[in-house]
């Protein structure tokens, strides 16, 4: 009979840990949370100081009844939940709903579920920290006032089922920002040039890229200016005046972060912030490797340290050591510096066991476990290896005060490369470099100058909203994945190619919380929030007092906006379209997709259209109307009507104006209009009364 039970989360982890527990432990699963606030009401009693109203979460009453007889069988029950404010959170819950007596409770963490960490883990089992507890009640509780009390607004000025967050609205409105940022970008003009030698004894010729002039850099604004520069440089010789021969090093990365491994799985493997988590959640919790049982093969996936163990950075150092040589392990490290931001709560997520090998375990994994795995595992061992080394060649050469530059570097010692290398670490060789000298003699052959125009910013990736909003102090680790996976289901923003575009129906949305709750999507007061949290979390601030300070100001908005938010009129707008099936005038209503024309006698009639938006602008191609027209996933454009007979289209809104230059559509980006065509170079401002 065992005398003692252990409780964790997932049937996954239960297995793992049972491995390595005698005969007297058992191991069940609570399968998540089993309480929480109610769904049908805001399940937070306001006049009683805020409490929390807690219920057992539907589905979970036989769950909960099996873990009542295994708590009257045992002697101890430990709370083996995860080890993060969340997991804190489930063992207090789990201890409430079970009504363990406090000499019963034993909470044990350990951040990597081997043998030797959950042993330990049970000599030092301590009390529930009530203070991680309180800091996860206080953001379901700023979430649930913030989703519960918004939420019915957008319902009543747009459409039912959308919703706000306290978090989720805050990334919308860095994507709307990004994209104003983009929609009013004004390219500028920028020229290259390179000059093709040839030099005395070689058959090919070598490429040099200009610099500027009298040992200043400069650039190249315009045709005429590189023109002027052709004239200075015609007829003059060109003569090598310094060769430097250099070394640079190249550091290791740091180990992984939850933000950092997001941003290298979507870049290197295309995994979406959800998938990444998902499938780390599983190397977690345990895969059953051949030889060796169910194993956890990670450290735990929610961190925001690149702090180390002294076992694993000493047990790594001797890995990398045997099996590449003493040059390759790195030298002292000395200690980061966190930002005020940063918990440092858990270790950054590393291998367990720095001896298995992606190679070794590839055929009990799954392709994406495996291919996770291995970016982990190689950016771990990574870390603790030796600065890559490159022997770099800077050539400079003169033509009439003009300077032009040719660079070549090779890799000397590859250090860390030899474990992670990716595309941006190759080397720049050129192999006629090592023959030159400063008495080389250069003949002109050609130039090559080539135009080019600066790019606007970047749309969002996911992997670049996880760094933007890490770096604002904006959500936590565990935050992340949920809050991108909620703007984008909620069809907020819509994903394409990578990129995230905010949808019409974002737009709405974003304008109404802007409008109505200004601190609710302020960037500043939300990253204040967190730190509050974290304040709770350290025991510096109570949980209460932080609710007790939100709530008066978010009730204050609400009942303003009810008030005065101008409803968004669109579902019941008529059409001059005729149903052609009942011969009524279509209505313009409002779906998970945006507007689109249905028949308002549904539901005799249930024809429905795609809705094309006039703009009340020619197309400049056939002259009929352009409309807003939507991508598949939902981004917007502007359109012929006349599509696909006419191929016009652009993502910039068009002016109905033409330039007097090129004849071409000028597009509005923010104050001014400018050409279509970036090679013209037209713009001019805006009147007043388009603006």
């Amino acid at each position: 009979m065992a005398k003692y039970l252990v409780i964790v989360e997932s049937p996954a982890k239960a297995k793992t840990i049972n491995k390595f527990l005698g005969s007297n432990y058992r191991v069940v699963a609570s399968n998540g949370h089993v309480r929480d606030l109610p769904k049908s009401q805001l399940g937070i009693d306001i006049e009683n100081d805020f409490e929390p109203k807690y219920i057992t979460i539907r589905g979970k009453g036989d769950i909960l009844a099996m873990l009542r007889k295994e708590v009257k069988k045992a002697d101890k029950v430990y709370l083996a939940t995860d080890p993060d404010r969340e997991g804190e959170a489930i063992s207090w819950h789990l201890a409430q709903a079970l009504k363990l007596e406090q000499k019963q409770i034993h909470r044990i963490t350990f951040n990597e579920i081997t043998k030797t960490a959950v042993k330990n883990s049970i000599k030092q089992a301590r009390d529930i920290d009530m203070d991680l507890v309180d800091a996860q009640q206080a953001r379901r509780i700023l979430d649930r006032m913030v989703g519960y009390k918004i939420s019915p607004l957008l319902w009543a000025k747009v459409k039912r089922g959308l919703s706000a967050g306290r978090v989720q609205s805050v990334a919308l409105r860095i994507i709307c920002d990004r994209e104003q940022e983009i929609d009013s970008f004004i390219p500028e003009e920028y020229w290259s040039l390179d000059v093709l030698l040839d030099v005395k004894g070689e058959k090919k010729p070598l490429t040099a890229k200009f610099y500027g002039r009298d040992k200043e850099k400069m650039e190249i604004h315009s045709k005429e200016q590189l023109e002027a520069i052709l004239a200075d440089l015609d007829g003059h010789p060109y003569k090598i005046y310094n060769i430097k021969n250099g070394e640079r090093s190249k550091k290791p990365p740091l180990p992984f972060t939850t933000s950092t491994l997001q941003q290298e799985a979507s870049k290197l493997l295309n995994f979406s912030t959800q998938k990444t988590m998902r499938i780390a959640q599983q190397l977690y919790e345990g895969v059953d490797i051949k030889g060796n049982g169910t194993v956890g093969l990670i450290t735990y996936l929610r961190t925001d340290s690149t702090r180390i163990s002294e076992e694993a950075d000493a047990a790594v150092r001797q890995f990398i050591g045997d099996a590449y040589g003493p040059e390759y392990v790195i030298g002292q490290m000395k200690d980061s510096k966190n930002s005020g931001k940063i918990q440092d709560a858990h270790e950054a997520i590393r291998p367990s066991n720095s001896e298995l090998t992606p190679t070794k375990i590839k055929e009990s994994l799954s392709r994406d476990q495996f291919r996770l795995y291995q970016l982990i595992w190689s950016r771990f061992v990574a870390s603790r290896m030796a600065d890559a080394v490159y022997g770099t060649t800077n050539v400079k050469i003169n033509c009439n005060d003009y300077i032009f530059t040719v660079t070549a570097s090779k890799i000397k010692f590859e250090g860390f490369l030899s474990v992670y290398k990716h595309t941006e670490d190759k080397a720049e060789s050129n192999v006629l470099l090592k023959k030159l000298t400063e008495d080389s003699q250069l003949s002109f052959n050609d130039f090559e100058g080539k135009q080019h125009f600066t790019q606007p910013p970047a749309h969002f990736t996911e992997a670049s909203l996880v760094k933007t909003l890490e770096e604002l102090g904006i959500g936590r680790p565990s935050t992340y994945a949920p809050t991108i996976t909620t703007i984008i289901a909620r069809r907020y923003v819509a994903k394409e190619n990578k990129n995230l575009y905010v949808t019409e129906l974002g737009e709405v949305v974003n304008q109404i919380m802007k409008d109505a709750f200004p601190s609710i999507v302020d960037v500043s007061f939300t990253a204040n929030m967190e730190f509050l949290l974290d304040k709770v979390e350290e025991g510096c601030v109570n949980y209460k007092t932080v609710v007790r300070n939100f709530y008066p100001d978010l009730e204050e908005a609400v009942q303003t906006a009810e008030k005065e938010l101008e409803q968004v009129k669109i579902e019941d707008e008529v059409s001059d379209v005729i149903c052609d099936q009942c011969g009524r005038h279509m209505v313009i209503k409002y779906g998970p997709h945006g507007k689109f024309l249905a028949c308002p006698g549904f539901p005799e009639c249930k024809n429905t259209k795609t809705y094309f938006e006039k703009i009340g602008v020619s197309c400049p191609k056939c002259g009929k109307d352009i409309v807003i027209r939507k991508t598949q996933k939902g981004r917007k454009y502007y359109g012929c009507e006349n599509n696909p007979e006419c191929d016009f289209m652009t993502w910039q809104r068009p002016s109905g104006k033409s330039c007097p230059k090129c004849g071409n559509a000028l597009l509005i980006k923010g104050q001014k209009l400018v050409c279509a065509d970036v090679t013209c170079g037209y713009r001019e401002n805006r009147e007043e009364k388009e603006s």
